[in-house]
């Protein structure tokens, strides 16, 4: 490092000294730092508290190798990442920083990924969805996003922490304390959850937070899984994000619901179009549909995803949007009336938690930055269940395979361009190698191989 660099560095102001006090007070000892890679898994490095300043000035190791590493932990290479040589620095955003309330003792923050010269890593994907934000906002557009948080709950042998039914008050009644522990702890993290309740599936349970900024959101997902497994865990409990738990039955998604806005209007209420949509609006959800395909290899880009994604579970796997319609893959959302010029949004119902959060939003930013001023139309929508159509009628399926979707992206022409060629090539590399890791396994070993993987 230059000296005249280092004396810069020396010489700024110590954020993360106040924000250690604070800490300090909570009884944090230790800070979790982390990212998440190509497989949607979230890694870590962790540092003592008093050595968090030096984390925020000068960063924390580790490999690049990270970016091609696989489901199973196993590593593969690509065109520009990829060997044990190489070096980068890990910088949390004390922004973000936050006493866990799961974890007693612990504090976390996303890192961004830099290289030894302080530049930012080509295949960081938060620094990707950063920049895409930026771009948008530049183009007048901005997003609010939030992921819903679908997950199972039960034993290491798969056995569900709770007996009663679908959507039922017997499973909130059985798993009272738990759920009550869950959603304190959020709360004391400043997490704002709209509501809970129990899915479908044996043990399923799921809420929604509020939506924020697109990188915010994404950081706001890691950080509420986070939780709910570091409270399970307290309780006795095994929890899984997989989108296929149990192979046949109903999957965890992880929906992504998004909103448009211009000049502090929403995009999605108050127009002439389908159901209140402005022109802008409408041009938005118009793009997102088109590049669906492509968007699926980063927001359903599992061996796992494509068990999930099969038509009457209400998974999103038609290619259609439609108002309410939990069988399309892009469901409209008006809101109640009253209340449509703040709750009008969009669900793309087709991703799982398998994905990287921080490609979903870089990806959909981009996709909708680039569809906001296009002037394009929605086609006519899926009024019900597609399957019930006749099959002359029905509208086409999304890819019903990694490779289906990984080829959708390549041959998309904005997709590949904003990511990047290094960002694009290792993930799509770790994405085959991860379904020909599995090509030959069985669903059931699928769903055994990664249910605790995520």
């Amino acid at each position: 490092m230059e000296p005249t660099r280092t004396a810069e560095r020396a010489a700024a102001p110590r954020p993360a000294a106040a924000a250690g006090d604070h800490l300090a007070r909570k009884g944090v000892r230790t800070v979790a730092l982390t990212w998440v890679d190509n497989a949607g898994i979230t890694r870590v490095k962790t540092v003592p508290l008093n050595r968090l300043q030096h984390a925020v000035d000068w960063g924390v190791g580790m490999s690049p190798v990270f970016d091609v590493f696989l489901v199973d932990d196993s590593i593969t290479t690509s065109r520009y990442i990829g060997g044990p040589a190489g070096d980068l620095r890990l910088f949390p955003d004390l922004g973000r920083l936050t006493a866990l309330a799961g974890q007693p003792g612990w504090a976390w923050a996303p890192a961004d990924r830099r290289t030894q010269d302080g530049e930012p890593h080509v295949a960081c994907q938060r620094t990707f969805a950063q920049n895409i934000v930026r771009q948008a906002a530049k183009a007048g557009l901005t997003l609010k996003m939030a992921f819903e948080v679908e997950w199972f709950v039960g034993a290491q042998d798969g056995t569900p922490a709770c007996r009663g039914p679908a959507y039922g008050m017997t499973r909130v009644i059985e798993l009272s304390a738990y759920i009550d522990a869950v959603l304190t702890a959020l709360r004391e993290q400043d997490v704002p959850v709209q509501q809970f309740h129990p899915e479908y599936a044996p043990g399923q349970l799921e809420l929604s937070v509020g939506a924020a900024d697109p990188v915010a959101a994404a950081d706001r997902n890691i950080l509420v899984r986070q939780t709910i497994r570091a409270v399970s865990q307290q309780h006795g409990y095994h929890v899984s994000f997989a989108p296929t738990v149990v192979a046949g039955g109903v999957g965890n998604g992880g929906h992504l619901h998004l909103s448009a806005w211009q000049d502090r209007a929403n995009l999605f209420s108050g127009g002439d179009g389908p159901h209140g949509l402005t022109d802008r609006g409408e041009s938005v959800l118009a793009g997102l549909l088109a590049r669906l395909p492509a968007l699926c290899a980063i927001g359903a880009p599992s061996p796992g995803s494509y068990l999930r994604l099969v038509p009457q579970r209400w998974a999103g796997p038609w290619h259609c949007w439609g108002l309410e319609n939990r069988e399309a893959a892009l469901r409209f959302i008006t809101g109640s009336a009253g209340e449509r010029d703040r709750a009008a949004n969009a669900e793309l119902k087709c991703f799982d938690a398998s994905a990287n959060p921080y490609l979903i939003a870089g990806a959909v930013t981009a996709v909708a930055a680039a569809a906001l001023s296009a002037g394009l139309r929605l086609p006519p929508e899926v009024p019900g269940d597609p399957a019930l159509l006749p099959e002359a009628d029905q509208p086409p399926r999304l890819p019903q395979s990694v490779p289906e979707a990984v080829a959708a992206l390549r041959k998309d022409d904005l997709l590949p361009d904003a990511l990047g060629a290094p960002l694009l090539e290792a993930f799509c590399a770790v994405r085959l190698a991860e379904h020909e890791l599995f090509a030959d396994a069985e669903p059931a070993a699928v769903a055994e191989a990664t249910r605790w993987k995520y």
